[in-house]
């Protein structure tokens, strides 16, 4: 009988505890509007180093966390294959020389000088027959074929020297074009050693001694020594509403219930097809007091803050517009600013009301 009493009561007790409702009442106090948005943390002028050509680590000349220049020697990268192509190209430049081609130029110039004496005949047996006719010796066919002869001469001629001239530029040109890659080829020759394009830090290492390396892989990461900005990826639903210069809140996974301020610095105004989204960077205004590449940020972007406004908690809304009064009854609502939390009520409701969590 008594534990059949107890399980009355405890049915009893669990009842009105499912009746309980949540309740509360409007609030007048502060709220934000803000634009959330996530990303990393990146040192001013970092980069990723590549290797200019394809090839092996032959040498590491830094360690990860030393300070560099602008041109220090931060690896040494061997490639048989631009070594190749450099030992061509001299080769190449040195046959392409004009005199190099000497012999060519020289046999181009001996058929000139061979139809100049042809012509120079030719014409004197042209002058000839004319005098014949001139007396009325020979015939008239004679005469038209030694004036065919030497025309056919001054064209031979006129062409032999086109065709010297035109060896002579092709020769040249050939010789500066391999010049030039030559030079190109030794330059890249040069690059063998890759050099630090910023003074900054040596944050990552990626390739070890004797690991290949194509022109597409990353080897290291360098970046500024002191100076970090904050790079966010804002929805592009949302970047019409930021603006350089605006107050950001930053939170990380490294400084744990600790929040930062930082500005809107840049817009990049291009939208990235894939994840839908713009980069926008920030800079802190107080910042922790040590900072590394790549580490994660949640921010929110302030848009505009508004004092005394009447608010209520997000999540006793009813379709964004409506909520559930005590006496049960249900009142739409004119709401303005919203946060991940609250969301301000422009005209409905007074402090003075009493609403009810709906259930969920």
């Amino acid at each position: 009988m008594k534990s059949l009493f107890k399980i009355l009561i405890a049915i009893i007790v669990l009842q009105s505890c499912g009746n309980k409702k949540e309740k509360v009442s409007p609030l007048k106090e502060t709220i934000t509007e803000s634009v959330y948005a996530s990303g990393i943390i990146k040192s001013i002028n970092q980069y990723q180093v590549f290797s200019p050509v394809n090839g092996l680590i032959q040498k590491i000349l830094v360690q990860e966390g030393d300070t560099v220049k602008i041109n220090d020697d931060i690896f040494r990268v061997k490639s048989e294959t631009a070594r190749l192509n450099t030992e061509n190209a001299q080769l190449a430049s040195d046959y392409g020389t004009v005199n190099s081609n000497s012999g060519k130029l020289n046999e181009a110039q001996a058929n000139i000088n061979f139809l100049k004496t042809k012509l120079k005949n030719d014409s004197l047996l042209m002058e000839r027959q004319r005098n014949l006719w001139a007396e009325q010796i020979g015939t008239r066919n004679e005469l038209d074929q030694r004036e065919l002869a030497y025309k056919n001469a001054v064209a031979a001629y006129s062409a032999a020297v086109f065709r010297y001239q035109d060896l002579k530029r092709q020769l040249s040109f050939t010789e500066a074009q391999s010049k030039n890659n030559l030079q190109i080829s030794k330059t890249i020759a040069g690059d063998y050693t890759i050099k630090s394009q910023v003074n900054g830090r040596v944050y990552n290492i990626i390739k070890k001694e004797g690991e290949s390396v194509t022109t597409q892989t990353a080897v290291a990461v360098i970046g500024g020594a002191g100076d970090f900005i904050i790079e966010l990826q804002v929805d592009e639903y949302d970047i019409q509403k930021i603006f350089a210069g605006q107050k950001v809140l930053i939170k990380m996974d490294s400084y744990k219930n600790e929040v930062f301020e930082a500005r809107v610095d840049r817009i990049i105004p291009f939208m990235n097809e894939r994840s839908r989204s713009f980069t926008v960077e920030a800079v802190f205004i107080t910042k922790p007091t040590a900072l590394f590449p790549n580490l994660t940020v949640e921010a929110n972007v302030i848009i505009q803050t508004k004092n005394d406004a009447i608010t209520i908690p997000v999540d006793y809304l009813i379709n964004d517009s409506l909520v559930m009064l005590s006496s049960g009854e249900k009142k739409k609502l004119v709401t303005g600013l919203k946060d991940y939390r609250k969301v301000e009520i422009l005209r409905g409701l007074s402090t003075a009301d009493v609403i009810i969590k709906p259930a969920p």
